[in-house]
């Protein structure tokens, strides 16, 4: 275990800024030489970078780790925060994948050996105020939906609870928000990740509506970081948004339906020129022109080169209101969804090709396969191409006695076959990636 570190006397005062000054260059150099290796055309190169660069990151997370244990370990016992009967479960079940020993088990996880025995002796209690416990509460609906609804929370935490509903409704199971609320805190507080409205851009005054597709698009820039971070002590490195720190993404989204119609990756910030061949790509492949585009104030979109660009093909130009929250909502949300669900959940490629690989997954599912509360739960394709909605076709009815007249969750659709049926979850991955999830539900023999 590594020591907390100890600076002779004799040292001046200014060591320690002087250690984090030294650090901070060094972390600097390593990410230009590692992302200049992971970029090389061997494939030996490639790897050996991938791989020291996961042996870095594992060092990093025991590192701080260590420094959460200090904190808790200096907590006398007594006043320690109890763990809750599922967590002594999951212990109980890591102890036996790893083979640890209670000695092990305990130093690991700040308790006693002998409490660990005791989680042991009391696995088979039975009843409310049992010990140990898997999650499967009961309620109103049949253990089995409330187990379902957990086990998506668990393999998909950024869903909240209206996007769990969305997304079940669109499977065939139709349940109410607060009802998954409630089944997701079945076993405790919880904070989930939840989905905010969608705030309506320009509230009073020039309001921009969009009545059908292509009619209106939002189009912004941000800043994605990658490993490397922005952060560093000295300049000029403090001020470089740009490869091997961070990648500029250029995004358009569809205020009628909602769906990002195009995006392009930049290694610094994009001129004008730039942004307008974005453009004029997303234009060919859309196959139409836009009658209006909505953008901030920035430099890219605020001079002449873009204004020529719109005046000859037609387009009216709409900025947002200037230090004002909200004022280009439907595509900053957009980032917003895109950086939580997708740039955060991997690990940001020094290539830009990967970037691009990573991003086309990620729109496909989000126009394809993820609900939006601003559409009524229905997906951007949906209503960019004026699709069936998955979330009104027939649904499936766990509760037995429900009477089969009565009404559900919104939206409103009738029962599919027999009331008491049993289901199952699949849910499948994009391309193999994790966090684009995409959830069917089956009838369970």
């Amino acid at each position: 275990m590594v020591s907390d570190p100890v600076f002779p006397k004799t040292w001046p005062r200014v060591a320690r800024r002087a250690v984090l000054h030294a650090i901070s260059l060094a972390a600097t150099a390593v990410a230009v030489v590692r992302d200049r290796a992971i970029d090389s055309r061997s494939r030996h190169v490639r790897q050996n970078a991938e791989v020291e660069q996961l042996r870095n990151e594992i060092m990093l997370l025991r590192e701080e780790l260590r420094l959460k244990d200090a904190r808790l370990g200096a907590v006398p016992p007594p006043r320690r925060p109890r763990y809750r009967p599922v967590q002594r479960m999951a212990i109980l079940e890591l102890r036996a994948q790893r083979g640890w020993s209670l000695d092990e088990t305990g130093q690991r996880f700040l308790v006693e050996p002998r409490t660990i025995a005791a989680w042991m002796k009391r696995l088979d209690e039975q009843g409310e105020r049992v010990l140990v416990r898997t999650p499967t509460p009961v309620n109103k609906y049949p253990a089995f939906v409330c187990y379902l609804v957990q086990r998506l929370k668990v393999l998909c935490p950024l869903m909240g609870k209206r996007k769990i509903a969305q997304v079940l409704a669109r499977a065939g199971l139709h349940l109410g928000a607060t009802t998954v609320q409630r089944m997701i805190a079945a076993d405790g507080p919880n904070a989930p990740v939840t989905s905010d409205q969608l705030a309506m851009m320009n509230r009073g005054g020039h309001a921009v509506t969009a009545r059908a597709r292509n009619d209106v698009w939002h189009v912004d820039l941000t800043v994605v970081p990658t490993r490397a971070g922005f952060w560093t002590m000295l300049r000029p490195f403090a001020s470089l948004q740009r490869w091997p720190f961070g990648y500029w993404i250029a995004v358009a989204v569809d205020h009628f339906s909602r769906r990002a119609v195009g995006f392009a990756v930049f290694g610094q910030r994009p001129t004008a020129g730039e942004i307008t061949a974005f453009l004029g790509r997303v234009i060919r492949a859309a196959g139409t022109t836009p009658g209006c585009i909505v953008t901030d104030k920035g430099r890219q979109f605020w001079c002449r080169t873009f204004k020529v660009w719109c005046r000859r093909r037609r387009i009216r130009r709409r900025f947002g209101a200037v230090d004002k929250h909200g004022s280009i909502a439907i595509v900053e949300r957009f980032i917003r969804s895109m950086k939580t669900e997708c740039c955060r959940r991997i690990v940001v490629p020094a290539r830009m090709d990967r970037l691009r690989e990573e991003l086309a997954l990620y729109m496909g599912w989000y126009n394809g396969h993820r609900p939006h509360q601003g559409v009524g739960g229905r997906t951007p394709d949906e209503v960019y191409f004026h699709r069936r909605p998955a979330n009104t076709r027939p649904r499936y009815e766990p509760r037995q006695r429900w009477p089969r007249r009565s009404t559900c969750a919104r939206p409103q659709a009738k029962v599919k076959g027999q009331r008491g049926v049993r289901l199952r979850a699949e849910i499948r991955y994009l391309e193999g990636r994790r966090h684009l999830p995409i959830v069917w539900l089956r009838q369970a023999a």
